[in-house]
Order: structure tokens, then C-alpha cells, then sequence
């Protein structure tokens, strides 16, 4: 499986931010690589390097519809004194058989079609009367109204020299060459490369499976209509997907009533299709947070190294967070807390590196970056504490969007990055350099 054991500490231990993601990260192990179909393998991470083993392109040919001659033919041309050239045939793409052209002659070439032999040059269409004896043409007839193809001769009024608009053989790849090194993640201009070059299938780490579920009776579904003592499950919706856009494929399960029983059942039926379980809600010291009362026990005596803790982090928001790992195939498990702005700061600092390590990708984190902070008044962290706010960044200069500390759900549409504020400050003024996580960019299946 994808796991080692996480280690366990005293429940009175503080944990730092850097030792539960380090934690988290030696116990998440990058997936077995699998072959895939090309699309299949898309937002998946090469595991071998790709070598060209046919040259691209295959032959020299034709960029510009026009016609193949030879250079000494139109050498000279002009539209007072046109070179005029015996047409011999058409050259389409993907056409075999091919016309010989000798001095004197021209063939109506296609783009993407074979140089014939004997031409050395392509002239555009427009640079000719395209075999009407007028003046220059901005196109070629329809085929369907040309059947018989062209005929007679071609007035050329401008000169071409030595393989003008020829694509030569290997200009893009040669055989041999490295088309794509190991760790690549394959995006849409990587998958069309694979196929270009002929490979159907590539040898990959497949994209994660992302089990992501709320927990909370006071939770419903947007479609709903409120109740007393109700609010509307956003958590899992914004985890999910936060989740694809790290290139996890991602699954949302509809949110889980605080019922212990039911939560360890619910966790179980879901393990046959995830390689990490992600929760939000239940892990602080409530009477009902139950998913610290339904795993803080579930480690297996006949799995060794089963089990989750629940830990308290030196940091605002986020300080409560579970990890371990559950069922026979000691399949990951992220808890964390149920605050809007809390689940999203846990996910961007914890789940989203293991997302990207089961991946195998060699760099898990985020872009970051030092910035000067702008803010109408200084903003406050409790000594000891790490804090973590959202904000917008520009320039080097980042400004918190809602207020230090603010858990309020409408701050996360409209920030693009997470400032950390330093633990051993307990107050920072406008113009204080902080140091900024670079959320505004894509990050997706090639990011």
C-alpha cells in the first residue's frame, strides 16, 4: 500500500506544523506505477523516461498548400515576368505513389503532404494564378469541384529559395531523442507528444483516490431547506475540490451525522476506493466530536501500526488535527477540523503535500514567498502560536481579505494566497515582511 505507520507522541505534546506534516509525509508512500491509456493517464506523473523511436516528422513535407518545384525554375519569377511551369498532379496528405518532378515541372502540393522527389521548394498558392491565367490567387478550388485535377500551367510571380515552407524530416524529434523525462506530469501538450510519437500507452503513477466526507448532524445539503440549528455543508464541497485541483481524482461523501458507529461504518465502506480519507469535523474536545471518539481507537491488534492520533499543532486556525492510518491496507487518514477557514488552512499546509507525494512528485509544497504586509491595524498572534491568515498578493505586498482571524466562509473566495505569521511574534505592524504561500495560480493535473 501507500503507507508506513505514523508515529505517536504524549497527548500533552505540541506539535509544530513542520512535525505533523513531516510525520504525515513519511508515512505517505507515492503509489505503484501502473500502465495506462493515454488519456487515461492524464494529471498522472511518468515514472520512466520516453525515448522518439520514429522521427517527427516522418518525412520531409509541405507547411503551406502551394506547389513543389524546383529552386532554378523560378528563379527570377515576377508578376511582370512570371515563371510558367507544366503541372503534373496533385500531392495530398497522407498520399503515397509520388509524382517525380523534373525541370519545367510543378505539383500541386497540400499542406502536411510529402516533398516529392526532384522539388526543392514550396511556393505558396498566393504567390501563383493557381493555373487560371490571371493574377495572383488567394486560394485552391474545392477538390470536389476540381475532380479531374489540376491541368496545364502555373504562372509562379515570385521566387522561392531551397526548401522555403518544407517541414524537414526530425525538425521537431529524432529518433532517439528523450521526449519526456521521468516525473513529468502529463498534461494535454505531453499527452499529444505521447501519441505523435505513437505511444498508446505510458507507464505511471496513477492519480490519488480522494475520499472526502463532513461530519456534523447540523449539516445539510445546499439543495435543502434550512432548519433550526442548521447549516449547509460547504466543507466538503471545498476539500473535494481542493482535492482535484491537486490532481486527485476526488470523491465527496454526503455528510456524516455524529454517530460514532456510523462513522467507522460509513469510513469502512469507503476504503475500496481510496488511497487517502479525508474528513473535516469532530476532532476538538467536544462531547460530540465524533470522529475523535470513533478512531481513537480503531487500531487493529492484528495490524500493526493501524490507528489514529489526534494531536494538538502550535497554530491559529487549525490547532486541532488528527492522522494516522486505517484498515487492512493501512489507507491514510487526514482529520481535520471543522471551521471553514480552519479545514481550508489544514488542507493547503497537511493534505494537499500528501495528495501530491502519493503522486510521487518530487516538490510537494507550494510556491512561497516574502511579502510586506498591508493592513489598516496590526495584526495580533498569540505567543507560541503559528497563525495563518488568507489574503491577496500582488507586487510583494500581500493584504489579509476579512480581518485578522477571520473565519468568515466569504474570505476564501476572494484570496489567493495564506500568510503565515511568524511564531514568535505577537504582533505585526503594517510594513512587517511575512513570509506568503502563493495560492492564486493553477495547480491542477499540470501544475
Amino acid at each position: 500500500m501507500s503507507s508506513a505507520a505514523p508515529r505517536t507522541t504524549g497527548q500533552d505534546h505540541l506539535w509544530s506544523v513542520d512535525e505533523h506534516l513531516e510525520d504525515i509525509l513519511a508515512t505517505v508512500r507515492p503509489l505503484e506505477p501502473i500502465e495506462l491509456q493515454l488519456l487515461d493517464a492524464q494529471g498522472c506523473v511518468l515514472v520512466e523516461d520516453v525515448t522518439v523511436q520514429v522521427s517527427l516528422p516522418p518525412f520531409d513535407n509541405s507547411s503551406m498548400d502551394g506547389y513543389a518545384v524546383r529552386v532554378a525554375d523560378v528563379a527570377g519569377a515576377s508578376e511582370e515576368y512570371p515563371a510558367a511551369l507544366t503541372v503534373i498532379g496533385d500531392v495530398a496528405a497522407g498520399q503515397d505513389g509520388l509524382l517525380h518532378v523534373g525541370p519545367g515541372q510543378a505539383a500541386r502540393i497540400m499542406t502536411g503532404a510529402p516533398l516529392p522527389p526532384g522539388a526543392e521548394t514550396v511556393v505558396p498558392v498566393e504567390w501563383t494564378d493557381g493555373g487560371l491565367g490571371e493574377g495572383p490567387v488567394t486560394g485552391m478550388r474545392p477538390g470536389s469541384a476540381d475532380p479531374e485535377g489540376p491541368q496545364g500551367q502555373v504562372c509562379v510571380h515570385r521566387p522561392a529559395p531551397a526548401r522555403a515552407h518544407v517541414r524537414a524530416q526530425g525538425s521537431d524529434v529524432q529518433a532517439g531523442d528523450r521526449a519526456l523525462a521521468e516525473g513529468t506530469v502529463l498534461g494535454p501538450p505531453q499527452i499529444a507528444l505521447l501519441a505523435a510519437i505513437g505511444r498508446a500507452t505510458v507507464r505511471v503513477r496513477p492519480r490519488p483516490r480522494v475520499v472526502v466526507m463532513s461530519t456534523g448532524s447540523e449539516l445539510i445539503q445546499p439543495d435543502e431547506k434550512l432548519a433550526g440549528g442548521q447549516i449547509y455543508d460547504s466543507n466538503s464541497f471545498a476539500l473535494t475540490a481542493a482535492a482535484r485541483d491537486a490532481g486527485a481524482i476526488a470523491y465527496r461523501v454526503g455528510a456524516v451525522a455524529d454517530d460514532a458507529e456510523t462513522l467507522r461504518s460509513t469510513i469502512e465502506d469507503q476504503l475500496v476506493r481510496a488511497d487517502l480519507v479525508v474528513t473535516t469535523g469532530g476532532v476538538s474536545v467536544g462531547a460530540y466530536d465524533v470522529v475523535k471518539e470513533a478512531l481513537s481507537h480503531v487500531a487493529d491488534e492484528d495490524e500493526p501500526g493501524a490507528g489514529v492520533d489526534f494531536r494538538k499543532l502550535a497554530m491559529q486556525p487549525g490547532k486541532p488535527q488528527g492522522f494516522g492510518t486505517v484498515g487492512p491496507d493501512h489507507t491514510p487518514l487526514l482529520a481535520l477540523p471543522g471551521n471553514p477557514v480552519s479545514s481550508y488552512v489544514s488542507f493547503e499546509l497537511f493534505v494537499r503535500p500528501a495528495i501530491r507525494a502519493l503522486m510521487g512528485l518530487p516538490d510537494v509544497h507550494r510556491p512561497t514567498a516574502r511579502a510586506v504586509l498591508e493592513t489598516g491595524k496590526a495584526l495580533t498572534s498569540p505567543a507560541g502560536r503559528r497563525q495563518f491568515l488568507r489574503g491577496t498578493y500582488a507586487d510583494g505586498r500581500v493584504t489579509p481579505v476579512g480581518g485578522a482571524g477571520s473565519h468568515l466562509i466569504a474570505a476564501l473566495a476572494h484570496a489567493d494566497a495564506l500568510i503565515v505569521v511568524p511564531e514568535d511574534t505577537e504582533s505585526l505592524e503594517p510594513g512587517a515582511e511575512v513570509e506568503v504561500v502563493l495560492l492564486g495560480r493553477p495547480v491542477g493535473w499540470g501544475g
